[in-house]
């Protein structure tokens, strides 16, 4: 109560104490913290969630008073309710709910995706809301080329945070809520983070107000802009794009580079966002391969840049000429090449020479027999390759970094050099956890039937087609209870 004018919210009070320089600074903040997991663990012998929140207790930790083992799916959403009642009562703000299966082996079965485990999920409460007025819409062009409408508003608190910006998502979302610059909206934050627009109050419309009428033409570059056909959904995109090929739109360049210095990619310290904008706008940098030739003496000359900073610049941009091949890869930011395809990229071909040998070939194709890589990730890295500035960016950053190949540290397991693929349904075990064993054990996964694989693995209700195609190329197939002997397991 005493510092709440000073911020927005309880989560921003935490976090800016935290940031605090002076330990001393953060002291006057009454902190709490609430221990509910860990990061690496190494002798813990305790088999649940619960009996690790007890042992929490034990060794001095504070824990969450709210916490409760629950079966069934009633009562998990009984629960929700009586929480979600309570909420204005507790002592501190809460957006919801985390579900964990309780059983820590079943957990470490069940293992990760990319970002979140898949033994946990949350689930939010009804979002904050409020009422505003569009100012204006603005279209912002992303990395990928992807037009993404943000309505201006009159700035508003929801839930503690002053929200000026709303997005709007797309031009179909648009045209069905037959959202107008000038309108009354009704606006919420989405599980308490990012605020859209729910509905329009047509009864404070004005009478002379126009429809939004979308782009065709890229307000970077003035390309034309285009809806692709989905093959999946045989239905075009809900999304328009600028049809430029990359780095010839200015706003598509600008989005890559950000991408290309992003934490997940090459992670430049003391690169951000507002100094490749800044970068951009002097013609420091105008493709990846400049931040590793600028001009420091020019950026020296610079306003809030002195000697120190500058040395630190250089220091961290020097310190990144090193990097793995799949960060490498995910950097380049081809379409539809996230971290995990980045990583089973470079698990397949190991080395950027095989990757840039693959355009030089033409034998994308060998894309497809990557477990996880399809039709639609293999035209992008087509497309990537067509493009001649793609071509000279892969080619100078080839020249300019250490691009490390992959190496695998396990090689002595059972199924050592060998590659494997999955059919049917098998019992007591997950596709993924079946995949994950045999990479665990020194396999690989491969997904077509092919020249390259070494056994067929069927479970029950196998595909016809890849039993007989296994059987012409005279491919060995194996039933669950021989794989599993493979394993050195019984079934």
């Amino acid at each position: 109560q005493k510092i709440k004018g000073k911020f927005a919210n309880p989560r921003n009070a935490a976090s800016g104490s935290l940031r605090q320089k002076n330990p001393s600074d953060t002291k006057k903040i009454p902190l709490k913290f609430i221990a509910y997991t860990f990061g690496y663990e190494k002798g813990l012998k305790v088999g649940h969630q619960s009996e690790y929140l007890i042992k929490l207790k034990e060794w001095g930790f504070k824990t969450n008073p709210l916490n409760k083992v629950i079966t069934g799916i009633k009562n998990l959403i009984s629960n929700y309710n009586e929480l979600e009642n309570k909420r204005g009562e507790l002592d501190f703000d809460i957006d919801g709910i985390v579900y964990k299966i309780n059983n820590l082996e079943i957990q470490k079965r069940l293992g990760n995706v990319s970002n979140a485990p898949r033994w946990a999920i949350a689930h939010k409460f009804s979002a904050n809301s409020g009422i505003s007025k569009i100012i204006d819409i603005e279209i912002q062009v992303g990395r990928t080329g992807a037009l993404t409408p943000v309505a201006k508003i009159k700035p508003i608190n929801i839930g503690g945070v002053l929200v000026s910006n709303a997005t709007l998502h797309n031009e179909d979302e648009i045209n069905r809520k037959d959202i107008r610059v000038g309108d009354t909206v009704v606006i919420e934050r989405a599980g308490d983070v990012i605020p859209h627009i729910i509905s329009v109050d047509f009864s404070k419309r004005k009478k002379n107000s126009e429809k939004f009428v979308f782009p065709n033409k890229c307000p970077s570059c003035g390309s034309e802009t285009i809806k692709e056909y989905n093959l999946t959904t045989k239905k075009k995109d809900a999304v328009r794009r600028c049809s430029s090929e990359g780095y010839e739109c200015e706003k598509v360049a600008i989005e890559k580079i950000k991408h290309f210095v992003s934490k997940e990619a090459f992670n430049i310290e003391g690169f951000g966002k507002k100094i490749v904008e800044n970068f951009w706008n002097l013609k420091l940098v105008r493709l990846p391969q400049d931040i590793f030739n600028l001009d420091y003496n020019k950026i020296l000359e610079l306003e809030g840049w002195g000697r120190q900073s500058v040395a630190n610049l250089r220091y961290s941009i020097n310190q990144r000429k090193n990097i793995s091949f799949q960060k490498f890869i995910y950097a380049l930011g081809i379409r539809h090449i996230g971290l995990e395809n980045a990583k089973l990229i470079s698990k397949n071909l190991k080395t950027l020479n095989n990757f840039i040998q693959i355009s030089k070939t033409n034998k994308f194709e060998d894309l497809l027999n990557i477990d996880g890589i399809g039709e639609t990730q293999v035209n992008s890295i087509k497309n990537f390759f067509s493009n001649k500035v793609n071509l000279k960016i892969l080619s100078e950053l080839n020249q300019i970094l250490e691009v490390k190949n992959l190496t695998f540290k396990k090689t002595d397991g059972s199924l050592s050099e060998k590659t494997f693929m999955l059919t049917g349904k098998l019992k007591g075990i997950s596709r993924a956890e079946a995949k994950s064993l045999i990479e665990e054990n020194s396999g690989s996964i491969i997904s077509n039937v092919s020249k390259k694989l070494d056994y067929l693995i069927i479970g029950e209700k196998p595909t016809k087609r890849k039993v007989e195609t296994a059987k012409e190329m005279k491919i060995k197939i194996l039933t669950q209870v021989e794989w599993e002997k493979m394993l050195n397991k019984s079934s």
